[in-house]
């Protein structure tokens, strides 16, 4: 992707990255993006579960939502990914970091009409959040469908940012007596808690227990 002055790092550009080899997996491994936008001059955001489908972000909502009403009215949008893969401290306040991965891109909304399409995200945002539960589920009847707006985000522009690797203190405070070092961050998932009002003779799937991203 090509970047213009609206993706461009103008602070620690060598961390910077426009390729999609290198944005495509930094959002695809998310949960949870943040959409934000512009209402009357006051700035509004959200967090929201998406999937992506080729070039293109996918949010689904209520019909209900203030929210996802004014996002259909097919108005720019900004959407941030952040992974925190660790807590850099160096022997300075300064130098403190973060090693982390993000991705911020920009595009436009698009309300979703086509059956097909509207069907394909949903099931599209449920595999994203955990493969292999689509299939498992009763699916959407029209009822829930009529309720259920769909979203889509071309991806016009994109530049990610990634930190990795260890303190970068200036060599006159190497020799300081404070520790230094990484605190490494990763994503942990408990044992399943199982419905309490479900028959216990339902086991939990594979794709439960041994969830990973």
């Amino acid at each position: 992707m090509n970047p213009t002055a609206r993706t461009e790092l103008t602070r620690l550009p060598k961390r910077g990255h426009h390729d999609t080899e290198t944005i495509y997996p930094i959002l695809d491994e998310g949960l949870v993006c943040h959409v934000s936008y512009n209402l009357n001059g006051q700035p509004f955001m959200i967090p929201t579960a998406y999937c992506r489908i080729d070039n293109t972000i996918y949010l689904h909502g209520s019909v209900g939502s203030h929210f996802f009403r004014e996002l259909a009215k097919e108005i720019p949008v900004c959407i941030a990914v952040t992974h925190i893969d660790g807590l850099v401290m160096a022997r300075s306040a300064f130098h403190h970091s973060v090693n982390y991965r993000s991705v911020i891109l920009f595009g436009q909304t698009r309300l979703v009409t086509d059956e097909d399409e509207r069907w394909l995200a949903l099931e599209r945002i449920t595999e994203h959040l955990v493969p292999g539960r689509w299939d498992d589920t009763r699916q959407p009847n029209a009822s829930e469908m009529k309720k259920t707006m769909v979203l889509a985000i071309v991806i016009e522009e994109a530049s990610a940012k990634v930190r990795t690797g260890n303190v970068g203190d200036d060599p006159e405070d190497m020799n300081l007596p404070h520790w230094a070092g990484v605190l490494p961050i990763t994503l942990q998932y408990g044992t399943p808690l199982q419905d309490p009002a479900q028959d216990s003779g339902i086991d939990v799937p594979g794709y439960v227990t041994g969830y990973g991203r």
